[in-house]
């Protein structure tokens, strides 16, 4: 591991916006409470790398709470960095891996969930690792309160196509559908929010996708 990758893990282990694995356990069931000092809705980006996405979800939306959630450390480092920085107070991040999530959040705890630009996985033996795979989707249902929304962005066609089809394989409600997002009526400013991936995948001429749904 490099010099830099072994800074930002230590200091990321300072920071009072980040909690890691076990620490983050004790949350569940009260991030708005006891986390944000106060009862405003909890908004979730899965996968969030650096934290982009959170952290101007947040500044478009004051009276919400967002929590990045990822694994890698020192992805989270930079966006946690940047809220301290600048002040954003209804942000925080949690390290751990997706799986266990229904560790860390109790049923009907979380108000939406943004999933930006996930590994697409696109092997058909690593199915089940997809964000959006009905064994996920499980996990969300559980924690989302009723009617909360799920929303998909990515670059990857398959993985677009293939959460429709769960969508409708499963019965879930189906709220936006867009293959080529900037080309809709659907962008505005929330969902023109870009990530530096994006920022690379449009400078490539790349069509950006966006689901929207529920259970």
């Amino acid at each position: 591991m490099g010099k830099d990758k072994l800074r930002r893990f230590a200091e990321v282990a300072t920071f009072s916006n980040v909690l890691q694995l076990d620490e983050g356990k004790v949350m569940q069931g009260q991030w708005a409470t006891a986390f944000f000092k106060n009862n405003n809705p909890v908004v979730l980006e899965l996968a969030c790398g650096k934290g982009e996405y959170t952290v101007n979800l947040a500044t478009i939306f004051p009276e919400k709470n967002f929590i990045g959630v990822d694994y890698k450390g020192n992805r989270i480092w930079r966006g946690a960095k940047t809220a301290i920085e600048e002040g954003v107070a209804n942000v925080g991040f949690l390290r751990i891996q997706i799986e266990t999530i229904l560790d860390y959040f109790a049923p009907g705890e979380v108000d939406e969930i943004w999933i930006t630009f996930p590994d697409p996985q696109p092997q058909l033996s690593r199915e089940k690792k997809r964000l959006t795979s009905p064994r996920f989707l499980e996990k969300y249902k559980q924690i989302l309160k009723p009617g909360g929304f799920i929303n998909l962005k990515t670059d990857n066609d398959d993985l677009h196509a293939y959460t429709a089809e769960k969508i409708e394989e499963l019965g879930l409600k189906l709220h936006v559908r867009t293959e080529d997002l900037y080309k809709s009526d659907y962008a505005d400013n929330v969902l023109s929010i870009k990530t530096y991936y994006e920022r690379k995948y449009l400078q490539d001429n790349k069509n950006i996708n966006y689901l929207k749904f529920s259970f």
